[in-house]
């Protein structure tokens, strides 16, 4: 099953391109509508670290460790207790939609909490593409820091993705924006990729 409406519309050379310093679209529904706030909330904080593995990783023939850390606004401090969550489609670029309590989500997603460090790691894979709508391979993230509301950074791309094209690679050169794209490689049978993340200066406080 696909959630098409949602989905294609990120589509990259279809999107506005957004950095890791800018938000977008920021929303602070920290949770009393069970339904209508963002997945990030769909967690057990109690068992929240900062290392989680995505649902299927074990079985997934293109296995991804992606870890590195997450940085104040200034670029140099590391962000504590922040949350950082991501979703994505599965290796063949389907989304795995499924119910609980009669909310819709994504299968394959999860949540860490950063250290005193900042550092995070996720256990995934590479998710694949769906090429009846030209849609890349992509990691979709939500930042949430202490006492702030949270917001969606611009997904997270793959070097090696054969739907991202020239084109689209020359207009994220122009828009500065070609640290979201992320370059594995291969160690012990395990694709290894860093991806260190600043946190926008723009976020405003949950109220």
């Amino acid at each position: 099953m696909k959630n098409l409406i949602v989905y294609l519309c990120l589509t990259l050379c279809a999107s506005t391109s957004i950095s890791a310093q800018e938000q977008s679209a920021i929303t602070i529904n920290t949770s009393e509508n069970y339904f209508d706030r963002s997945p990030i909330y769909d967690h057990d904080q109690i068992q929240l670290s900062n290392t989680d593995t995505i649902p299927d990783f074990q079985s997934k023939a293109n296995k991804l460790k992606i870890s590195g850390t997450i940085y104040q606004s200034d670029g140099i401090t590391p962000a504590k207790d922040v949350i950082l969550y991501i979703e994505q489609a599965d290796e063949l670029g389907d989304f795995d939609l499924r119910k609980h309590n009669g909310k819709r989500y994504v299968h394959h997603r999860g949540w860490i909490k950063t250290d005193a460090n900042g550092h995070y790691t996720f256990y995934t894979f590479v998710p694949g593409n769906d090429r009846r709508y030209n849609q890349l391979q992509q990691l979709f993230p939500v930042i949430k820091e202490p006492n702030k509301a949270e917001y969606k950074m611009a997904s997270f791309l793959f070097d090696e993705d054969p739907l991202l094209s020239k084109l689209c690679r020359k207009r994220m050169v122009k828009n500065n924006d070609t640290e979201r794209i992320l370059k594995p490689e291969t160690k012990d049978g395990l694709l290894v990729v860093q991806k260190d993340i600043v946190l926008s200066a723009g976020s405003e406080d949950t109220k």
